[in-house]
């Protein structure tokens, strides 16, 4: 791979991409993730242009529809758009910033609040390619599916869909409703490092509505975040949404010297 692709201008970018085909991950999803951190880091700026799906395939070594799959992955999250007789263009960059790596469990508590949970979903499924993505495996493979309501004070705060790579701890319902899911990671011996994790925003389908106690439409703050250990394995994807009534995020900012 490694080819270079065009501007809005025609000039040459620097921007390269290229893709392990011995990897588990989809090849559609490792282009996917590659185009939208050279969206985020600017490497690609809005107006930039892709060019057509054909040309893509053609000057990455892949085939159309892998090609077409991660356009559309992206154009499904507002970041790239097609236009006609142009070809597929840049439209913005998303802003994310890090927070500390710390359990809406333990955040709620820290902050005097009663923390409790009902546990909606407690299983194992096959791993989508957004999942395998996030915790290193293949996808298809088998992960456990986590579901819960996090309630304060008798009120729902969030709903929560963490994946966590089979047989890692046990989750059972009773421990998971007693306490929280990094406490329960702690508790079997596994050290928390790190995290990668995106903030945003969105209105409330009517479904999420009624299952957090918010009028449909209303706003609501979401989090993805993969979680690693301190051997660098991935040991937790969640996947949450948090009313913005009952909860927000606090950053600390720091000068750069």
């Amino acid at each position: 791979m490694g080819k270079r692709e065009t501007d809005s201008k025609g000039a040459e970018s620097p921007v390269r991409f290229s893709v392990d085909r011995s990897s588990p991950v989809p090849l559609y999803f490792q282009l996917s993730q590659q185009l939208e951190t050279a969206i985020e880091t600017g490497k690609l700026a809005p107006g930039s242009l892709l060019g057509n799906e054909i040309e893509l395939a053609g000057r990455l070594g892949l085939s159309r529809p892998t090609v077409r799959q991660a356009i559309q992955s992206l154009v499904d999250k507002g970041l790239l758009v097609r236009r006609r007789g142009i070809g597929t263009q840049v439209v913005h960059s998303q802003v994310k910033r890090p927070l500390e790596l710390s359990s809406l469990y333990d955040d709620l508590e820290a902050a005097g609040q009663k923390p409790a949970t009902r546990v909606l979903l407690n299983t194992t499924t096959e791993a989508t390619a957004e999942i395998a993505a996030a915790l290193g495996i293949a996808e298809g493979a088998e992960v456990a599916l986590v579901e819960r309501l996090r309630f304060t004070h008798g009120e729902p705060v969030a709903h929560l869909r963490n994946h966590l790579p089979a047989g890692l701890i046990d989750l059972s319902t009773e421990r998971l409703e007693e306490t929280g899911l990094y406490r329960l990671m702690r508790a079997a011996g596994i050290t928390l490092h790190s995290a990668r994790q995106a903030v945003g925003a969105r209105a409330a389908t009517v479904e999420e509505g009624e299952r957090l106690g918010e009028p449909e439409g209303a706003p609501l703050l979401t989090m993805q975040r993969t979680t690693f250990d301190d051997t660098g394995r991935a040991v937790e994807f969640g996947s949450h949404v948090y009313r913005a009534s009952r909860y927000a995020f606090e950053f600390q900012l720091l000068v750069r010297p």
